[in-house]
């Protein structure tokens, strides 16, 4: 089956070039351990592979047999606009990645739509590049959730999709959306993923939920990457652990790989290690 990286090459490796396309994948864990990195990794080595292909090859190198690059790359935000994202991916990993990667990223700042209805001040929010015209002319936005998937209609196929994250939508839940709203969003994304033949990582941190939303979630997702930190000694090692994936964990299990240990350096996020059932 083809494959789309997702842009660890160790763990591509591993996985026989990444995803199955049509995968929805949860990067779930606790703050700083290692999701958000690898979403800002997965969306930076994705885009370089078709803005820098010497640079590619340094950091990544060679896209198993078996695996093709997505046709683009989408990194979608509830609360942070692209100035925002692209300085943090500047944290991750070497600014050389980034600066090449960012023209092959379309970048969708849904904060707009999710602070309109709220008491957040709109100069908050607005680009401060608009006219007085132009903020006149734009009047009320749509509805968060239908900003998210119509722009997800327009440009799924075949592409990788970043979103940052999901637990925002969570926080909305109040009078006027309710939680059973974004569950059928996100269960409607599993399906239609696997029509667009596309790869959506999605972003959430597991201690803002409750067991049952976080249940959920992974019942709509295909894969779930749960990310933590370990103590040992005087040391803290974070590790990332496929706690589910449909057309993957039986590929680990028969390595009998359970868990992996992981770093961050400059080319973003990485393996370091793997540990192996005893």
């Amino acid at each position: 089956m083809a494959r789309l990286p997702f842009g660890v090459a160790r763990l591509d490796s591993i996985l026989g070039g990444g995803a199955p396309p049509g995968s929805v994948v949860l990067l779930a864990g606790e703050a700083g351990a290692g999701a958000r990195e690898f979403a800002y990794t997965s969306a930076a080595m994705n885009a370089l592979a078709r803005a820098d292909e010497e640079l590619f090859d340094l950091y990544y190198g060679d896209i198993d047999a078996d695996a093709s690059v997505p046709e683009s790359v989408h990194y979608i935000s509830f609360t942070a606009d692209t100035g925002a994202i692209t300085r943090e991916m500047g944290y991750t990993m070497a600014d050389e990645i980034v600066d090449a990667a960012v023209s092959e990223i379309e970048f969708r700042d849904l904060s707009p739509e999710y602070f309109q209805l709220s008491p957040v001040p709109r100069d908050w929010y607005e680009t401060a590049t608009a006219s007085i015209t132009e903020l006149g002319e734009r009047g009320e936005y749509e509805d968060v959730l239908t900003a998210f998937g119509d722009y997800l209609s327009e440009h799924g196929r075949g592409s990788l999709v970043c979103i940052d994250s999901v637990t925002d939508l969570v926080s909305m839940v109040s009078d006027d959306t309710d939680w059973s709203d974004v569950a059928m969003v996100m269960k409607g994304l599993k399906k239609a993923a696997y029509e667009w033949d596309a790869l959506v990582l999605v972003l959430v941190n597991a201690d803002a939920l409750r067991d049952r939303e976080f249940g959920t979630l992974m019942d709509a997702a295909g894969g779930t990457l749960q990310f933590s930190w370990e103590s040992g000694g005087s040391q803290r090692a974070r590790t990332m652990f496929v706690r589910e994936f449909r057309g993957v964990l039986s590929r680990l299990e028969a390595e009998n790989i359970v868990r992996f240990e992981t770093e961050i350096h400059e080319g973003g996020f990485d393996i370091s290690d793997v540990r192996k059932i005893r």
